[in-house]
């Protein structure tokens, strides 16, 4: 399942995040919780949570209704070059 829905990000998702300078991958898929990890330009961004809400949960939640549960575990703090800064 990880391997599909990293295929789906990869075409639906990430190429509007990749002109951010962004990447979303698929960390762990268990008991229908996916973990993502932001990268790049969406590592640290304030439109981060927009971005997991309206982009990712959207594309997922409707060609995989299993997975109940999105968890963005990026360590935010972190990122260097966001793309819009808090």
């Amino acid at each position: 399942m990880r391997h599909k829905i990293q295929k789906l990000l990869d075409e639906q998702v990430n190429p509007s995040v990749a002109s951010h300078g962004g990447k979303i991958e698929v960390v762990d898929y268990v008991n229908h919780v996916l973990s993502i990890r932001m990268t790049g330009g969406c590592q640290g961004c304030s439109s981060s949570q927009a971005t997991l809400k309206n982009g990712v949960e959207q594309a997922v939640f409707n060609a995989f209704p299993k997975v109940r549960e999105v968890v963005d575990v990026t360590e935010h703090e972190l990122g260097e070059n966001p793309f819009y800064m808090h």
